[in-house]
This record gives structure tokens, sequence and C-alpha cells, in this order.
């Protein structure tokens, strides 16, 4: 059995997805980019505002799920130009304990939803 997880305190769903999936224990998160919850406009200007805007959005997303960060077990991390990885980081880890951080990847794209510069999904244990 799935349940699916839903708040209008992150974007809705742009196509034919859920913002994320609780099966058994584990919760599998859809990948959060930078749109405002309210308006649906995307929030731009610099990269470490993109990304704050996806973050809170995936805490959104696991708040609503009964759950935090510091469940998180993996995060998937896509990004346009790795030279940006840096300043995406310093933004993301501001989320996590550094002690007890999931595991990870980053990779560059070459073009993501609404041309955006950052997305980021997770798995979560319950």
């Amino acid at each position: 059995m799935k349940k699916i997880i839903f708040t209008d305190k992150a974007p809705a769903p742009i196509g034919p997805y859920s913002q994320a999936v609780v099966a058994g224990n584990m919760l599998y998160t859809s990948g959060q980019i930078a749109l405002h919850p309210e308006t649906g406009e995307l929030v731009t200007g610099d990269i470490e505002t993109e990304t704050k805007q996806v973050m809170e959005n995936m805490k959104a997303v696991l708040d609503a799920a009964g759950t935090t960060f510091e469940n998180v077990i993996k995060t998937t991390i896509f990004i346009s130009n790795m030279d940006d990885f840096t300043k995406i980081n310093g933004v993301y880890g501001a989320y996590f304990n550094e002690k007890t951080a999931p595991a990870r990847e980053t990779v560059q794209v070459a073009k993501l939803p609404k041309n955006v510069n950052v997305e980021i999904s997770m798995i979560v244990a319950l």
C-alpha cells in the first residue's frame, strides 16, 4: 500500500506526480524546484535564494509527512552548472547536522523543469 503526501505549503505538482509517496516505512519525495507555494512563481535572483526556496519546499513536504530533515537517508541534487556547487552546498548544508547528514549525489544536467538551476529529491526513513 502507498500513501500520497500533499501539502499546500509546497508547490502543487505541475504534472502527473505526487509531492511525495509513503511506501512501508519509507518516504520518497519528488524533486522540488524553487516555485513559491502560494504564487506558483519561480523564486530567482541568485543560486542561494533559489536553493533556499527548494529546501523550504522540501521542509514543507517533510512536515506534511510527519518527519524532518534528520530522517533523510539519501538526497539527489540536480544542478544546471557545477560551478554553483559550493553555493548550493552551503545552503543545503544548513538544513542538516553534518554528523548525521544523508548520503547524496550531485549531478550536473543539461536542463531542468522551467529552466531552474537546482532540483532536489529525497528518500526518508519514517
